[in-house]
């Protein structure tokens, strides 16, 4: 079973940045599309962006589109997800998955669209 491990959270004020973190395990993790998620107080866990398995593409929600960038690097079998000029509508848990398609990663939609996550790392973002 994959395990996941976020990091990278933490408290920042609007326009700032924070680089987020997750090492996969248990899963071959350079032949998988990886993606990151989040879910904001009271609402659905939500698709943010996810890259193909060399890297070169990727996918981003309109939301984030221009101000968040995914990477990944194969060797430390982790994958990042950058965030910049950061609006207090970002303030969520966010989490990373993996999947053998990027498409999968990308349409999913709630805690069931996967069988595991990590237990998330929390950005909050003040005005």
């Amino acid at each position: 079973q994959v395990q996941l491990a976020e990091s990278g959270g933490g408290l920042v004020q609007a326009g700032g940045s924070l680089r987020l973190s997750c090492a996969v395990s248990g899963r071959t993790f350079s032949a998988s599309a990886a993606g990151w998620f989040r879910q904001a107080p009271g609402k659905e866990r939500e698709f943010v962006a996810a890259i193909i398995r060399g890297g070169g593409s990727a996918y981003y929600a309109d939301s984030v589109k221009g101000r968040f960038t995914i990477s990944r690097d194969n060797a430390k079998n982790t994958v990042y997800l950058q965030m910049d000029n950061l609006t207090p509508e970002d303030t969520a848990v966010y989490y990373c998955n993996v999947a053998e398609e990027l498409h999968t990663l990308v349409v999913a939609r709630g805690v069931g669209s996967f069988d595991s996550w990590g237990k998330g790392t929390l950005v909050t973002v003040y005005s």
